[in-house]
Protein backbone atom coordinates (compact mmCIF):
# COMPACT_ATOMS: atom_id res chain seq x y z
CA UNK A 1 0.00 0.00 0.00
CA UNK A 2 1.45 3.72 -0.79
CA UNK A 3 0.48 6.15 1.90
CA UNK A 4 -0.93 9.19 0.95
CA UNK A 5 0.73 12.19 0.91
CA UNK A 6 0.83 15.61 -0.76
CA UNK A 7 4.39 16.61 0.53
CA UNK A 8 7.12 15.70 -2.06
CA UNK A 9 9.52 15.12 1.38
CA UNK A 10 7.61 12.25 2.07
CA UNK A 11 7.58 10.74 -1.11
CA UNK A 12 11.43 10.98 -0.94
CA UNK A 13 11.26 9.68 2.37
CA UNK A 14 9.44 6.66 1.08
CA UNK A 15 11.74 6.08 -1.69
CA UNK A 16 14.57 5.99 0.73
CA UNK A 17 12.52 3.65 3.23
CA UNK A 18 11.57 1.10 0.77
CA UNK A 19 15.02 0.87 -1.38
CA UNK A 20 13.10 1.81 -4.41
CA UNK A 21 15.69 2.76 -6.96
CA UNK A 22 14.29 6.17 -8.35
CA UNK A 23 16.22 8.77 -10.95
CA UNK A 24 14.96 12.03 -12.81
CA UNK A 25 15.31 14.13 -9.47
CA UNK A 26 17.81 16.54 -7.64
CA UNK A 27 17.41 16.83 -4.20
CA UNK A 28 19.71 19.79 -2.08
CA UNK A 29 19.04 20.49 1.79
CA UNK A 30 19.94 23.21 3.34
CA UNK A 31 20.07 23.84 8.19
CA UNK A 32 19.20 27.00 7.56
CA UNK A 33 19.76 27.92 11.47
CA UNK A 34 18.91 25.31 15.07
CA UNK A 35 15.27 25.03 14.56
CA UNK A 36 14.82 25.78 10.62
CA UNK A 37 15.64 23.57 7.49
CA UNK A 38 14.91 23.89 3.69
CA UNK A 39 14.94 20.96 1.26
CA UNK A 40 14.45 21.48 -2.10
CA UNK A 41 13.52 18.52 -4.59
CA UNK A 42 13.78 19.31 -8.32
CA UNK A 43 11.46 16.76 -10.41
CA UNK A 44 13.35 17.00 -14.02
CA UNK A 45 11.75 14.30 -16.24
CA UNK A 46 9.19 11.65 -16.38
CA UNK A 47 10.91 9.21 -14.57
CA UNK A 48 11.01 11.56 -10.89
CA UNK A 49 7.18 12.26 -11.99
CA UNK A 50 6.84 8.76 -11.73
CA UNK A 51 8.76 7.63 -8.92
CA UNK A 52 6.78 10.63 -7.12
CA UNK A 53 3.21 11.04 -8.46
CA UNK A 54 3.67 14.77 -9.04
CA UNK A 55 4.81 16.72 -12.19
CA UNK A 56 8.19 18.10 -13.04
CA UNK A 57 8.63 21.24 -10.95
CA UNK A 58 10.63 22.19 -8.18
CA UNK A 59 8.77 21.23 -4.43
CA UNK A 60 10.71 23.43 -1.44
CA UNK A 61 9.74 22.30 1.97
CA UNK A 62 10.55 24.05 5.13
CA UNK A 63 10.40 22.00 8.32
CA UNK A 64 10.33 24.22 11.34
CA UNK A 65 11.07 23.37 14.85
CA UNK A 66 9.33 25.28 17.66
CA UNK A 67 6.18 26.84 16.73
CA UNK A 68 4.00 24.29 18.75
CA UNK A 69 5.85 25.46 21.76
CA UNK A 70 5.44 29.05 20.75
CA UNK A 71 9.32 29.27 20.78
CA UNK A 72 10.59 33.58 21.53
CA UNK A 73 10.73 35.08 17.30
CA UNK A 74 9.84 31.34 15.65
CA UNK A 75 6.90 32.17 13.60
CA UNK A 76 9.21 35.83 12.47
CA UNK A 77 12.52 33.24 11.68
CA UNK A 78 10.15 30.74 9.83
CA UNK A 79 8.37 33.59 8.12
CA UNK A 80 12.15 35.44 6.49
CA UNK A 81 13.29 31.32 5.42
CA UNK A 82 9.61 31.24 3.74
CA UNK A 83 9.86 34.63 2.03
CA UNK A 84 13.63 33.61 1.02
CA UNK A 85 12.39 30.78 -1.13
CA UNK A 86 9.36 32.34 -2.37
CA UNK A 87 12.09 35.23 -3.38
CA UNK A 88 13.76 32.62 -5.37
CA UNK A 89 9.97 31.93 -7.32
CA UNK A 90 8.64 35.40 -7.42
CA UNK A 91 10.74 38.32 -8.63
CA UNK A 92 9.66 41.33 -7.80
CA UNK A 93 10.13 44.22 -10.34
CA UNK A 94 8.19 47.76 -10.39
CA UNK A 95 5.59 46.41 -13.12
CA UNK A 96 4.31 43.27 -10.36
CA UNK A 97 1.34 42.20 -10.32
CA UNK A 98 -0.29 39.43 -7.79
CA UNK A 99 -3.28 37.50 -7.28
CA UNK A 100 -3.28 35.58 -4.26
CA UNK A 101 -6.02 33.03 -3.66
CA UNK A 102 -7.10 31.45 -0.28
CA UNK A 103 -8.21 27.91 -1.10
CA UNK A 104 -10.94 26.08 1.09
CA UNK A 105 -13.90 26.27 3.55
CA UNK A 106 -13.94 29.30 6.50
CA UNK A 107 -16.12 27.13 8.17
CA UNK A 108 -14.49 23.89 8.57
CA UNK A 109 -11.16 24.81 10.99
CA UNK A 110 -8.57 22.02 9.27
CA UNK A 111 -9.20 23.41 5.79
CA UNK A 112 -9.46 27.21 6.49
CA UNK A 113 -5.75 27.73 6.10
CA UNK A 114 -6.46 29.59 2.46
CA UNK A 115 -9.22 32.15 3.87
CA UNK A 116 -7.03 33.32 7.07
CA UNK A 117 -4.19 33.42 5.44
CA UNK A 118 -5.67 36.06 2.29
CA UNK A 119 -7.21 37.69 4.89
CA UNK A 120 -3.71 38.86 6.67
CA UNK A 121 -2.42 39.73 3.05
CA UNK A 122 -1.74 43.10 2.29
CA UNK A 123 -3.77 43.65 -0.86
CA UNK A 124 -3.25 47.25 -3.05
CA UNK A 125 -4.55 46.63 -6.00
CA UNK A 126 -7.17 49.04 -5.06
CA UNK A 127 -4.48 51.89 -4.53
CA UNK A 128 -3.10 51.46 -7.73
CA UNK A 129 -5.92 52.41 -9.41
CA UNK A 130 -6.80 55.14 -7.10
CA UNK A 131 -3.64 56.94 -8.25
CA UNK A 132 -3.54 55.48 -11.99
CA UNK A 133 0.04 53.91 -11.14
CA UNK A 134 1.26 51.10 -13.57
CA UNK A 135 4.12 50.23 -10.90
CA UNK A 136 5.78 50.79 -7.62
CA UNK A 137 9.55 50.23 -6.48
CA UNK A 138 8.23 49.51 -2.81
CA UNK A 139 4.85 46.98 -3.14
CA UNK A 140 3.62 45.10 -5.78
CA UNK A 141 0.14 45.25 -7.23
CA UNK A 142 -1.75 42.46 -5.04
CA UNK A 143 -5.07 41.30 -5.11
CA UNK A 144 -6.72 38.77 -3.20
CA UNK A 145 -9.53 36.37 -3.67
CA UNK A 146 -11.14 33.66 -1.62
CA UNK A 147 -13.21 31.72 -3.87
CA UNK A 148 -15.04 28.97 -1.17
CA UNK A 149 -15.94 25.64 -2.22
CA UNK A 150 -17.81 24.09 -5.19
CA UNK A 151 -19.85 22.44 -2.53
CA UNK A 152 -21.23 25.98 -1.12
CA UNK A 153 -21.27 27.89 -4.43
CA UNK A 154 -22.14 25.03 -6.86
CA UNK A 155 -19.42 26.12 -8.99
CA UNK A 156 -15.96 24.90 -9.98
CA UNK A 157 -13.73 26.46 -8.08
CA UNK A 158 -10.84 26.22 -10.95
CA UNK A 159 -13.58 28.10 -13.18
CA UNK A 160 -14.29 31.00 -10.71
CA UNK A 161 -10.39 31.91 -10.40
CA UNK A 162 -9.94 31.63 -14.32
CA UNK A 163 -12.62 34.31 -14.47
CA UNK A 164 -10.69 36.26 -11.50
CA UNK A 165 -7.51 35.53 -13.57
CA UNK A 166 -8.92 36.61 -16.42
CA UNK A 167 -10.14 40.41 -15.16
CA UNK A 168 -6.79 40.70 -12.59
CA UNK A 169 -4.09 39.57 -15.59
CA UNK A 170 -1.98 38.59 -12.87
CA UNK A 171 1.86 38.15 -13.83
CA UNK A 172 1.99 35.10 -10.98
CA UNK A 173 -0.95 33.27 -8.83
CA UNK A 174 0.07 32.83 -5.61
CA UNK A 175 -2.72 29.76 -3.89
CA UNK A 176 -2.93 28.85 -0.28
CA UNK A 177 -4.39 25.62 0.14
CA UNK A 178 -4.09 22.63 3.09
CA UNK A 179 -2.61 19.91 2.23
CA UNK A 180 -2.35 16.10 3.38
CA UNK A 181 0.55 14.40 5.24
CA UNK A 182 1.69 11.04 6.23
CA UNK A 183 3.44 12.15 9.76
CA UNK A 184 0.88 13.56 12.41
CA UNK A 185 4.36 15.94 13.37
CA UNK A 186 4.28 17.26 10.11
CA UNK A 187 0.80 19.15 10.86
CA UNK A 188 2.81 21.53 13.12
CA UNK A 189 6.10 21.95 11.42
CA UNK A 190 6.11 21.80 7.56
CA UNK A 191 5.27 24.35 4.58
CA UNK A 192 5.49 23.52 0.97
CA UNK A 193 5.90 26.01 -1.99
CA UNK A 194 6.12 24.64 -5.24
CA UNK A 195 5.77 25.94 -9.43
CA UNK A 196 3.96 23.44 -10.40
CA UNK A 197 0.48 24.30 -8.98
CA UNK A 198 -2.20 22.60 -7.03
CA UNK A 199 -5.28 20.89 -6.89
CA UNK A 200 -8.32 22.53 -4.84
CA UNK A 201 -9.02 20.01 -2.17
CA UNK A 202 -6.28 17.96 -1.91
CA UNK A 203 -5.72 18.13 1.67
CA UNK A 204 -9.41 17.07 2.38
CA UNK A 205 -9.43 14.23 0.11
CA UNK A 206 -12.04 16.32 -2.45
CA UNK A 207 -9.60 16.75 -5.41
CA UNK A 208 -10.98 19.45 -7.84
CA UNK A 209 -9.34 20.62 -11.29
CA UNK A 210 -5.99 21.61 -11.33
CA UNK A 211 -4.89 25.41 -10.67
CA UNK A 212 -1.55 25.50 -12.75
CA UNK A 213 -0.01 27.77 -15.69
CA UNK A 214 -1.54 25.60 -18.00
CA UNK A 215 -5.05 26.27 -17.03
CA UNK A 216 -4.52 29.84 -16.09
CA UNK A 217 -2.16 31.20 -18.35
CA UNK A 218 0.51 32.54 -15.89
CA UNK A 219 3.09 31.71 -13.36
CA UNK A 220 1.09 29.55 -10.27
CA UNK A 221 3.32 29.24 -7.13
CA UNK A 222 0.85 27.25 -4.49
CA UNK A 223 1.96 26.87 -0.99
CA UNK A 224 0.49 24.83 1.83
CA UNK A 225 0.88 23.45 5.19
CA UNK A 226 -0.42 19.76 6.07
CA UNK A 227 -3.92 20.14 8.66
CA UNK A 228 -4.97 16.61 7.99
CA UNK A 229 -3.82 12.54 7.53
CA UNK A 230 -5.96 9.94 6.13
CA UNK A 231 -7.50 7.24 8.32
CA UNK A 232 -5.96 4.86 6.28
CA UNK A 233 -2.78 6.17 6.05
CA UNK A 234 -2.56 7.13 9.99
CA UNK A 235 -3.37 3.40 10.84
CA UNK A 236 -0.20 2.39 8.45
CA UNK A 237 2.40 4.70 9.53
CA UNK A 238 0.93 3.29 13.75
CA UNK A 239 1.68 -0.13 12.39
CA UNK A 240 4.91 0.24 10.63
CA UNK A 241 6.19 2.32 13.98
CA UNK A 242 4.75 -0.84 16.48
CA UNK A 243 6.49 -3.32 13.57
CA UNK A 244 3.50 -4.69 12.39
CA UNK A 245 4.15 -6.40 8.99
CA UNK A 246 1.29 -4.98 6.03
CA UNK A 247 0.02 -8.52 4.55
CA UNK A 248 -3.96 -9.78 2.35
CA UNK A 249 -5.36 -9.32 6.23
CA UNK A 250 -4.47 -5.61 6.29
CA UNK A 251 -5.59 -5.18 2.85
CA UNK A 252 -8.71 -7.11 3.35
CA UNK A 253 -9.65 -4.68 6.24
CA UNK A 254 -9.57 -1.56 4.59
CA UNK A 255 -11.68 -3.22 1.86
CA UNK A 256 -14.13 -4.47 4.57
CA UNK A 257 -14.72 -1.40 6.40
CA UNK A 258 -14.45 1.06 3.48
CA UNK A 259 -12.26 3.48 5.35
CA UNK A 260 -12.62 7.13 3.95
CA UNK A 261 -11.90 9.37 6.80
CA UNK A 262 -9.62 12.28 7.61
CA UNK A 263 -7.82 12.42 10.59
CA UNK A 264 -6.74 15.99 11.95
CA UNK A 265 -4.74 17.47 15.53
CA UNK A 266 -6.54 18.31 18.52
CA UNK A 267 -5.05 21.78 18.42
CA UNK A 268 -5.68 22.86 14.45
CA UNK A 269 -7.33 25.99 15.41
CA UNK A 270 -3.87 27.29 16.76
CA UNK A 271 -2.13 25.41 14.01
CA UNK A 272 -4.14 27.69 11.31
CA UNK A 273 -3.39 31.07 13.15
CA UNK A 274 0.34 30.05 13.15
CA UNK A 275 0.91 29.71 9.74
CA UNK A 276 -1.73 31.84 8.57
CA UNK A 277 0.58 34.54 10.31
CA UNK A 278 3.56 32.86 8.66
CA UNK A 279 2.73 32.41 5.39
CA UNK A 280 1.11 36.10 4.56
CA UNK A 281 4.04 37.89 6.99
CA UNK A 282 6.27 36.09 4.08
CA UNK A 283 3.99 36.88 1.19
CA UNK A 284 4.12 40.15 2.40
CA UNK A 285 8.02 40.61 2.31
CA UNK A 286 8.29 39.00 -0.90
CA UNK A 287 5.57 41.05 -2.70
CA UNK A 288 6.13 44.97 -0.57
CA UNK A 289 9.86 45.24 -0.19
CA UNK A 290 9.69 48.36 0.40
CA UNK A 291 7.20 48.13 3.33
CA UNK A 292 7.87 44.93 4.55
CA UNK A 293 11.90 44.67 4.62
Amino acid sequence: MRYRTDLAIENDEDIRNTGRKATGYIKKQQQKDEDICVTEILITDRNGEEAFGKPEGTYITIEVGGIAEQKDGIKERAARALADELKKLIHFDYYLKVLVVGLGNEKVTPDSLGPHTVDKVKITSHLFNMYGADGDFDMANVSGFNPSVTGITGIETADIIQRIVSLVKPDVTVVVDSLAARNIERMSTTIQICDTGIEPGAGMGNRRREISEKTLGCKVVSVGVPTVIDSRTLIMEASEALGWEEDEKTEKYFKDKNLDMIVTSTDIDQIIKDFSDIIANAINITLHPGIYS
